[in-house]
This record gives C-alpha cells, sequence and structure tokens, in this order.
C-alpha cells in the first residue's frame, strides 16, 4: 500500500496534519511502462486560522529509460494533435467569414477523413459552417452539409446540429425542406419546434407558422417559451389577425413572459401592424426593460399608421430622455419617412447630420431613404447629389430618383434616368416599382410611344401580372387617350380588382364616353364587387357630363345608404352634378349640409350659381365667402366678374378686386 503522509511546516500540533489516503497501488510487470509519482503536499499559513494546500510533484525514477521516452513522445503528439485540432476549426471558421463556403465543406470534409478533429470540434465546425451557409443563403453547399450530417451515425440524431440544418433551410428560403428535416427527426426538442415557426414565419408563411404552433402546445409536452412567442406574434401581424394576436397576448401574460422584451417588442409591432396604436403605447410603457428595438417598434407604428409628429416626437424622447438609446440604421429609415411625409426638410436635414455623425450615411438603407427624402420634400438638387456620390447603388436608389423627377412631372428626366439605370449597370433591371414610379409622367399623347414601350418591357419581364401595374398601365393610357389599349389590358388581366374597374371606368368617365363608365359599372356589380367611393366620384362625374340627373340621383341614394356621401370628394362630385344638370338649389342644400367646405366647393357653388344664370346668388355667396375670411382663387374672381357683367355691376366688381 502506498501512503501519502501530509504535514505542515509548523512545529505547533494544532497545525499538524496526519491524513493517511489508502490509495491501490497498479500492478508493476514487465509489461509496464508507466512512471510512478508520489505527491507530497505543504500547507501554508495565509491568514490566521487559514491554510493554503500546495502539492508538489516528485518523480520516481523510471523503471526503464524507454518508458520515459516513450512518455515524453506522447506528450509531443498529444500538444501537436491539440494544436492541429486547433488550427482547423480557426481554418473553416475563417473561410465561414470570408465566404468561401465551399472550401470550408471541403476542408472539413479532409480533415474528417484524417480523423484530426474530434467529435465536438467536428459539431462546432458543421455548426459554423450551417450559420454561414445561411446567412450567405448558400443553399447547394448547406445541402452537401447536411447529406454529410445524414450519413453519419454520430451526428444524425445531434439536436443541434438538425436545429441549425432547419433554421439554414428557412434562411435560404427553402421552408419545405425545413419541415421535411423537422418531420423526419425521431425525437424533436422545443428547439427544433421553434426552429420550424421560425421558418414559416421568416418566409412570411403566416398560417402554416401557426398551424405548427398550434399542433406544438396540443399534442406535446414542451411549452411555448420567449423564442416561441416572438415568432407566433409576427405571424399574427402577418396576418393582420388582431384577435389572434390578443389572444397570444393572454397567453404570454398566463405564462408570465409578457415583460420579456422580446415578447414586448414582438407585441407592439402587431399593435401597430393592425393599428391600434393605443394598445402597441400600453404595452411599451408597461415595459420593464426596453431596448432600441422597442423604440424602433414604436416608432414605426406611429408612423405606419400616420401619427407623423408623434413618431417624431418619440424619437427624440430616445435620443434625449432617460434612456438615452443611440440610434441604428433600423431607426434613422424609419424616421427619414416621417420626415418626407411632412415635408419637413429641417427635421430631415438634422437626421441626415445624425446619420453623418454616427457615420450610417454611407449605409445604402439610410442613403436610399435620405435621398427618398429631400426628393419627397421636393430637394431634387440634394437628392440628386446624394444619388451621385453613391457607388453601391441598387434598384431602390434608382426607384427613389426617378420617383423624385417623376412627381415633379419632368418628363425627359425621369425617361433620361431609366435609360441610364439600364446601360450603366446591364444586372440592374426595373422592377414593378421602376414602372410605378414612371408612369405616373405618361399624361399626354406626345408619351404614348413611350408608354408602349414600357408596357412591351414589362410584358417581356413578366411585370404585367402585378395587379398595381395593370391598373397603371390602364389610367395611363386613359390619360393618354388611348382607351382601347386600356381596354386591351383590362380584358387581359386574369384577376380584376375594384381598382382595376375603376381604372377603366374613371378613364370612360373622363373622355368621351360617359355612357360607356355607367355600362362598366353595371358589368362590376353583375361580377359580384361593390364599388367604393373612387367608383362613385366616377360615375357622378360621367352623369354630369351626360346631364343625367335621373341616374345621378340613384347614384347619391347609394351613397347614403353607404354611408359614403360625407367624403369630401363625394361632396364636391355631388355639388357639380346637381349644377350641372340645371339644380344649383339643391347643391346648396348640400353645401349647407356640410361639415367642413372646402375651398374647392366655394368655388363650385360660385361658379356654378354664375353658369345657371343666377349671378345675385353668386356675388352673395362670394360676399360670405370673404366674410368667413376664406381667401378666394382665380376660378372664384373669375365667377363673380362674370356675374357682376351680367348685372352691369362694373362698380362692385371693381370695388371686389382691389378689395382682394
Amino acid at each position: 500500500m502506498i501512503h501519502l503522509v501530509l504535514k505542515t511546516s509548523s512545529g505547533d500540533p494544532r497545525q499538524q496534519l496526519n491524513m493517511a489516503a489508502v490509495v491501490p497501488a497498479p500492478p508493476l510487470s514487465w509489461r509496464s511502462h508507466h512512471s510512478r509519482t508520489t505527491v507530497f503536499y505543504r500547507i501554508t499559513r495565509k491568514s490566521k486560522n487559514k491554510y493554503s494546500l500546495h502539492s508538489i510533484f516528485t518523480p520516481i525514477a523510471s523503471l526503464s529509460l524507454s518508458a520515459q521516452t516513450h512518455q515524453t513522445k506522447s506528450l509531443s503528439f498529444a500538444n501537436s494533435s491539440t494544436n492541429r485540432q486547433f488550427s482547423s476549426l480557426h481554418e473553416i471558421k475563417k473561410l465561414c467569414e470570408s465566404g468561401n463556403l465551399k472550401e470550408a465543406l471541403d476542408f472539413l470534409q479532409r480533415e474528417s477523413d484524417d480523423v484530426v478533429l474530434d467529435s465536438a470540434q467536428r459539431s462546432e465546425a458543421m455548426g459554423v459552417l450551417l450559420q454561414a451557409c445561411g446567412q450567405r443563403k448558400d443553399i447547394e453547399v448547406g445541402r452537401r452539409l447536411h447529406e454529410m450530417v445524414s450519413a453519419s451515425t454520430q451526428f444524425c440524431n445531434d439536436f443541434v446540429l438538425n436545429t441549425r440544418i432547419i433554421t439554414m433551410y428557412s434562411m435560404c428560403g427553402s421552408p419545405s425542406d425545413s419541415r421535411m428535416v423537422f418531420d423526419k427527426l425521431r425525437r424533436k426538442n422545443l428547439f427544433q419546434w421553434n426552429a420550424i415557426v421560425s421558418a414559416y414565419t421568416r418566409n412570411e408563411l403566416f398560417e402554416d407558422a401557426m398551424s405548427i404552433f398550434s399542433e406544438l402546445i396540443s399534442v406535446t409536452e414542451h411549452k411555448p417559451d420567449n423564442f416561441t412567442l416572438p415568432c407566433v406574434i409576427k405571424a399574427c401581424a402577418g396576418l393582420l389577425d388582431l384577435g389572434l394576436g390578443q389572444i397570444i397576448h393572454g397567453m404570454a401574460t398566463k405564462m408570465d413572459l409578457v415583460s420579456d422584451v422580446f415578447v414586448g417588442n414582438a407585441l407592439i409591432a402587431m399593435y401597430g401592424k393592425c393599428g391600434l396604436v393605443e394598445e402597441a403605447v400600453k404595452v411599451f410603457e408597461h415595459m420593464p426593460e426596453r431596448n432600441l428595438v422597442s423604440w424602433n417598434s414604436i416608432i414605426c407604428g406611429f408612423s405606419e399608421n400616420g401619427f407623423l409628429q408623434e413618431s417624431f416626437n418619440a424619437f427624440r424622447e430616445m435620443l434625449v430622455g432617460e434612456e438615452s438609446f443611440v440610434p441604428d440604421v433600423a431607426t434613422l429609415v424609419t424616421v427619414l419617412p416621417v420626415c418626407a411625409g411632412e415635408e419637413d426638410i429641417e427635421k430631415g436635414m438634422a437626421v441626415h447630420g445624425l446619420a453623418v455623425k454616427l457615420g450610417l450615411n454611407e449605409e445604402l438603407m439610410v442613403s436610399n431613404s435620405l435621398i427618398d427624402m429631400y426628393s419627397k420634400c421636393r430637394f431634387l438638387s440634394e437628392a440628386q447629389l446624394l444619388f451621385d456620390k453613391n457607388d453601391k447603388k441598387n434598384i431602390v436608389s434608382w426607384n427613389s430618383m426617378i420617383g423624385g423627377y417623376a412627381r415633379e412631372e419632368d418628363v425627359c428626366r425621369t425617361f433620361y434616368l431609366l435609360q441610364k439605370m439600364q446601360t450603366e449597370d446591364a444586372k440592374m433591371k426595373a422592377d414593378e416599382f421602376t414602372i410605378l414610379n414612371v408612369l405616373p409622367v405618361c399624361l399626354e399623347r406626345s408619351e404614348l410611344q413611350s408608354l408602349k414601350e414600357l408596357h412591351g418591357y414589362s410584358w417581356r419581364h413578366g411585370l404585367q401580372c402585378n395587379e398595381l401595374v395593370a391598373n397603371a398601365f390602364i389610367a395611363a393610357y386613359t390619360r393618354c387617350g388611348a382607351l382601347c389599349s386600356s381596354e386591351r389590358v383590362f380584358d387581359l388581366m386574369d384577376t380584376k380588382t375594384v381598382s382595376s374597374w375603376n381604372a377603366l371606368l374613371c378613364g370612360y368617365a373622363q373622355n368621351s364616353d360617359p355612357r360607356k363608365a355607367l355600362d362598366l359599372y353595371l358589368q362590376m356589380t353583375d361580377s359580384g364587387l361593390d364599388p367604393d367611393w373612387f367608383t362613385i366620384g366616377s360615375l357622378l362625374l360621367a352623369c354630369s357630363r351626360m346631364k343625367s340627373l335621373h341616374y345621378g340621383e340613384e347614384i347619391h341614394g347609394f351613397a347614403l345608404r353607404n354611408g359614403l356621401a360625407v367624403d369630401p370628394f363625394i361632396g364636391i362630385s355631388l355639388l357639380s352634378l346637381y349644377i350641372c344638370c340645371g339644380k344649383p338649389f339643391a347643391a346648396q342644400v348640400l353645401f349647407d349640409g356640410m361639415e367642413h367646405r372646402s375651398l374647392v366647393s366655394w368655388n363650385v357653388m360660385i361658379a356654378g350659381y354664375s353658369q345657371n344664370g343666377l349671378p345675385d346668388e353668386a356675388i352673395n355667396l362670394f360676399r360670405q365667402m370673404l366674410s368667413d375670411g376664406i381667401q378666394p382663387y382665380e376660378i372664384a374672381i373669375m365667377s363673380v366678374c362674370g356675374a357682376c357683367s351680367q348685372l352691369s355691376a362694373c362698380d362692385w366688381g371693381k370695388n371686389s378686386i382691389a378689395l382682394l
């Protein structure tokens, strides 16, 4: 037996510790080539009543020289093997970071064949490569790696690797492969369930996400966690299913997950998308912890629902409030459209300055948002300057600049940029948004040839199938007076919505065939579609041009029954109808009942009285307009001058004009 005796350096009997540890000695035989070590422990006093135990290893002479040599070689080999393993894993990570995924896979296969990496390191290397495949959307390398994992008896049932395979396929845009991997798993933990829910949500298959979530909570013993619920809440937002979202909110409350920052952020975004800004604010204000995503979500919620000032106020509070977060790219690309929506160039320039200070102004998304902001604020020279300086332009950059010139009805510049985009970069192709930005400048017959060229491009590239694009072409052809072309586009549409009917119907109402507009209305209702406010406005215009009081009154009745008559656009169209049909006093009744009288409504009434030979009423209404403090435009002044000429009231007309 070997006895290990522990002695203290002090002679104090209280500090002498004698401990015998009985350890069976290994058998000594001629086959044994292992050296033996005797261990002595020394206890040193560190402070009063505190001691430290140290060990001193004193090797005993080996039984032979060959045994000592063998030990040295074994240690050397072990160190060399460890270093090589570390080096191999490091090399695979470097290849993944640089985007050389195929080389990383080949390197991993070679190292696996040479058994350089142990199982833990191989698993880690595979996981790193799977993540890189997802981030780079390299599904081919991902498939080969999936095959390698599946063929390995050691890793085919590995929970972590299978979870990463599910995620990799979803990031590559192939949730069906994610589901195939998920279904083949013999045992599933919560991580795999979360991965497949996330896969469907990431690829906007929101109904499938809700279906798999229902299966998770109904047929398994797993409980959703703070990773499951944000994905499910995002699916509710994608479906715009407020009721379902509120149910998940209740579930989060019962499970005590509602205070989790990720769950809270998802709820804010969901309520914002569903239009319940007050609920989003409640969630935001009751969060025990908020991060930058929380602020970005509430800023976006305000912006999406038209609360532009509140959105900017929240942004300001985020910067200077107690929490004081530093904005990121997502913050800036949310706030800049707010500045554009308000056409507030001062705020926009302030955000631009902040972006420069933070070094974010050269980020592509921020640069595109700045171009869009300046163009919508009608500062096209500044937008053009940023556009020209951007050496990483994408299709969004071009669309923002083209849209800016199109809004200014600059036909030449719009088409010049469209042509330049496709000649400067052969890979840059116009998309649906490009076409939608360009079409509004096609206003006259002189642009008809360019319009046809755009239409041909859309057909060749499959853009015509987009409903918005088809509707825009119908409207553009009608503006250019080519109603036959509009009807051909309409007839070739597989699915016709109310907007499609409106585009064609409005074209006929505004041009030479208002009766055709009424016929189209009847066809639309026969197809099972109900008219909206735009349909009613177009029909009233058609009736005005036909001077058809009978049809107009029927449409007026429909508008009253469906609550459309309160719409300002419909109200003005009704005034025009009755005036054109020689019923100005009926128009006056409608005018008197208007809650908010716009300048256009005053102009219509004054002009209507003058056109119907009622100059006294026109002048009296003009006086009332002035007394209400409303500044008239040219059309009202011209109408009053006409009324004065009818009454030979030259002096009154001169005085009125002088007063203005």
